[in-house]
C-alpha cells in the first residue's frame, strides 16, 4: 500500500486516483483543512488527520502495510508565508519531521517529496537546472528547503530513499473533470481568471506590472497536473524498484508564460473578455522561473503531454462542471 499525505488536495487527489487506477493499493491521510473529502477517490482507504498526530502515525504505519508515502501535505502559499512565516514551518518542516521519525521508526524507507521551484529564489539565469544555487526569498519556499536537506541527511544516516520533485506552476484538471482545483481563497492564476471569466468575481488582479519581463508581468513555466502526477509515479516506481536513491528533479514543460499570456489563453478557451486591475507587486515574487526538465527526462523518461491551451481547457471543463467547486 502507498501512502499519500495530502491526498485530498489538489495534486495528491490526482496523484491517488492515477495510482488506483495502475492498480496500488492507496491509503490517503488529510485533516482536511484545505482539501476536499469528494475529491477522494472512493477506492482509496482514508484517515482524517494530521502527519503531525505521532500517535495515529504509529497507528497508520502498524495496521497498513506501506511500502512508500508520497508526501504533499503542506502550506504552500507565497504570499501568505511572508506574512505568517511561523505557519509555514510548523506545518511543513515540524510536521514532516514527525513524519519521518515514524516512517523510520517502522522501516519505511521509500519517499517521494513534493518540493518546489521557490527553492531557486530569484535565478540568475532563464532556464533553471537542478545545479542552479538554493536561495528560497520566502518562507514557503526555505521551508521546502529545510525538509530537502533534512531528508537528504537522513539518507546519508538513516538510508532513506528519496526523489524530491521541484515543480512550477500547476494547473488543469482530470481528464473527467471529476476532480480538479478548489481552493478557499483562491490565489492562483488560472483558476482565479475562469472563476472571473464565470462572473463570480468583478475584475482579475495582476500583482506587479513593472517586472524586467517583456509585458511587466511574471513568467512561470505551467505544468498540467496529470503530467506532475505522471511524472510523483514514475518516480514512485523507481523507488520501489531501486535501492539506495536520492535524487531531486525539476518539473516543467520548459516554456515561460507571462500572466497576461495566461489570461489570454483563458480568455480564448472561454471566449469571454476579462477585466484586469493592476495591483502592487506581491512579495516574494520572482519574476521569471521557467524550468528544465532534461535530468528528469533522461532518468525517468518522463515528459510532458499537454501544452498550455490543454491546460487550460481541462481547467475550464471542471470550472464548467463544478461552477462551486466541490461544494
Amino acid at each position: 500500500m502507498i501512502l499519500v499525505t495530502g491526498g485530498a488536495g489538489y495534486i495528491g487527489s490526482h496523484v491517488a486516483r492515477d495510482l488506483l487506477d495502475k492498480g496500488y493499493s492507496v491509503a490517503v491521510i488529510d485533516n482536511l483543512s484545505t482539501g476536499h473529502l469528494q475529491a477522494v477517490d472512493p477506492r482509496a482507504t482514508f484517515i482524517f488527520g494530521d502527519i503531525g498526530d505521532e500517535q495515529l502515525l504509529d497507528q497508520v504505519f502498524s495496521v497498513f502495510s506501506i511500502r512508500a508515502v508520497m508526501h504533499f501535505s503542506s502550506s504552500c502559499l507565497v504570499g501568505e508565508s511572508v506574512h505568517s512565516p511561523m505557519k509555514y514551518y510548523q506545518n511543513n518542516v515540524e510536521k514532516t519531521i514527525r513524519l519521518l521519525k515514524k516512517m523510520l521508526e517502522h522501516k519505511i524507507n521509500r519517499l517521494v517529496f513534493s518540493s518546489t521551484c521557490a527553492t531557486y529564489g530569484i535565478p540568475s539565469v532563464p532556464i533553471i537546472t537542478e545545479e542552479q544555487p538554493l536561495q528560497p526569498i520566502n518562507p514557503y519556499g526555505r521551508s521546502k528547503l529545510m525538509i530537502e536537506k533534512i531528508i537528504k541527511d537522513l539518507s546519508q544516516s538513516n538510508g532513506l530513499n528519496y526523489i524530491a520533485l521541484r515543480y512550477f506552476n500547476v494547473g488543469g484538471a482530470h481528464l473527467s473533470a471529476e476532480i480538479g482545483e478548489d481552493h478557499q481563497p483562491e490565489t492562483h492564476i488560472i483558476p482565479s481568471v475562469l472563476q472571473h471569466l464565470q462572473g463570480k468575481t468583478k475584475e482579475v488582479f495582476i500583482f506587479g506590472k513593472n517586472y524586467p519581463t517583456p509585458d511587466g508581468t511574471c513568467i512561470r513555466d505551467y505544468i498540467h497536473v496529470s503530467d506532475l502526477s505522471h511524472a510523483h509515479i514514475l518516480a514512485l516506481e523507481y523507488l520501489l524498484e531501486y535501492q539506495p536513491v536520492s535524487e531531486t528533479f525539476n518539473l516543467g514543460n520548459e516554456i515561460g508564460y507571462s500572466v497576461l499570456d495566461i489570461i489570454k489563453m483563458c480568455e480564448r478557451v472561454s471566449n469571454r473578455q476579462a477585466k484586469v486591475e493592476v495591483l502592487e507587486n506581491r512579495p516574494g515574487d520572482p519574476p521569471l522561473l521557467v524550468a528544465s526538465s532534461e535530468k528528469i527526462k533522461k532518468a525517468l523518461g518522463w515528459k510532458p503531454a499537454y501544452n498550455l491551451e490543454q491546460i487550460i481547457r481541462t481547467a475550464w471543463n471542471w470550472h464548467e462542471k463544478h461552477p462551486n467547486g466541490f461544494s
